[in-house]
């Protein structure tokens, strides 16, 4: 990037808080990694690309710039020309990649679209991929996964920190401790332009709708709730992390040569045998099952119940007799 900077007011507090975040959480955003940001033009990415800028010399980062032009309303392409053209003002380079005309049609496939880009983009770099995402997006996401049902992976919202794929880059958001207010004062502090999507506004969608009706009420009611929700989703995703750790020691100790121990798995409570058993099946490359169906093998794998088998997705077959549990793949039928 070049050495002319869009801010013109020099360290700010905003500068402070971040730069301070970092120091005392170096995993968020480690000292001399190279870094893609994802920059769609509204406030939160602005304000994350002024910041992480500025700070860039502090922390020996090698930063890099992505849009992604998705084409799923009118003002997507002229959105892409105007930021292409403000970074060129000031010595961004900017990489900007085009859907293909009908490839995003939602904003479910817009967000699959950008994701899939950022990692093959941060692959190429051999950069990890920065988002803005803030506290209050975390929190939007927390209240729609807790309204449709969510288990606890869906609960870890947002983390600060997962990787994009097994082998590929990892995803940051050093933002999260900042509010969708705070980013927009950023951008005013700095006098840094904002395009908006006209998505955002939409009552279609549902995160809209709890941005726009479900979060000022819960901010009335109990004010800084947006920021407790992050908060909680946060340490949801480290007991999560804490709880596939300890899964997989308990897994090694269960291990067979051919499977695993159906008694010792046996002898666990059906929630621990569940989530062992989710987790062993993903490592082997099952797809995931339904909550259901674990449930129905966690209860048939019970001590005491009798032998048996299971066809899974993908092609798999689970089978169990005497002391083991065995996974196989089904052969193919003619």
């Amino acid at each position: 990037m070049g050495e002319t900077h869009p801010t013109s007011l020099g360290w700010t507090s905003w500068h402070d808080r971040l730069h301070r975040r970092l120091l005392m959480q170096p995993q968020l955003l480690p000292k001399g990694s190279s870094l893609l940001l994802a920059v769609s033009g509204g406030q939160d990415s602005m304000a994350l690309l002024a910041l992480l800028q500025d700070l860039a010399p502090l922390h020996g980062w090698d930063l890099n710039l992505w849009h992604g032009d998705h084409g799923w309303h009118d003002n997507s392409s002229r959105i892409a020309a105007e930021l292409s053209s403000w970074c060129q003002k000031w010595q961004l380079s900017l990489q900007v990649d085009q859907a293909a005309p009908g490839e995003v049609s939602s904003e479910a496939k817009a967000r699959q679209w950008r994701y899939e880009r950022l990692e093959q983009r941060g692959r190429q770099a051999g950069a990890d991929v920065v988002t803005g995402h803030t506290a209050s997006d975390r929190a939007e996401t927390m209240l729609l996964q807790l309204a449709r049902g969510s288990d606890l992976a869906g609960l870890a919202a947002l983390p600060s920190v997962r990787p994009l794929s097994p082998e590929g880059p990892r995803l940051r958001r050093p933002l999260l401790h900042l509010q969708r207010r705070d980013t927009l004062q950023i951008c005013r502090d700095l006098a840094l332009p904002i395009w908006e999507d006209p998505s955002n506004q939409s009552p279609e969608f549902a995160r809209n709708r709890i941005r726009q009706e479900v979060l000022p009420v819960l901010e009335e009611l109990h004010p800084g709730c947006s920021q407790r929700i992050s908060d909680l989703a946060e340490r949801v995703s480290q007991v999560r992390d804490s709880q596939t750790e300890l899964s997989q020691m308990a897994l090694e100790l269960l291990q067979t040569a051919a499977g695993l121990d159906r008694r010792g798995l046996g002898a666990l409570g059906s929630a621990t045998r569940r989530l062992l058993l989710a987790q062993w099946l993903q490592q082997k490359g099952v797809p995931a099952l339904p909550a259901s169906q674990l449930d129905e093998l966690s209860r048939r794998l019970d001590n005491g119940a009798p032998g048996g088998a299971a066809d899974l997705a993908g092609g798999w077959q689970l089978n169990w007799r005497a002391g083991e549990l065995v996974l196989q793949q089904r052969e193919a039928e003619h």
